[in-house]
């Protein structure tokens, strides 16, 4: 009997990346194409022309492409989580009483 030899993965626990979009950005792009496809069937229920329909969700489709790249080039993969966490943090705390810090 021969000893098995398999080969070790070698993309465990890296980011996924597809031509430059990364991570959480293949939410931000499938939600948006979800969005699309919500507003062309509403435009298509009531009663735009399918040109027309066709017309705005292309051209709102390469919009939304383009700036969910943008994103992804100027934030990287955990830029935009960390951004936003910065600004929920307050610039000033303040204490107007002493009560906190005397101990009863």
């Amino acid at each position: 009997m021969g000893s098995s030899v398999y080969r070790v993965h070698k993309g465990v626990g890296k980011p996924i990346v597809f031509k430059g979009l990364e991570g959480q950005y293949f939410m931000w792009l499938g939600g948006g194409i979800v969005g699309l496809l919500v507003v062309f069937a509403l435009l298509h229920m009531t009663g735009v022309n399918t040109y027309i329909c066709l017309g705005l969700i292309l051209s709102g489709g390469g919009g939304m492409i383009v700036y969910v790249y943008q994103l992804s080039r100027r934030y990287g993969q955990y830029g935009m989580m960390k951004t936003a966490a910065k600004r929920k943090i307050p610039r000033v705390v303040r204490c107007n009483s002493r009560k906190i810090f005397i101990k009863y």
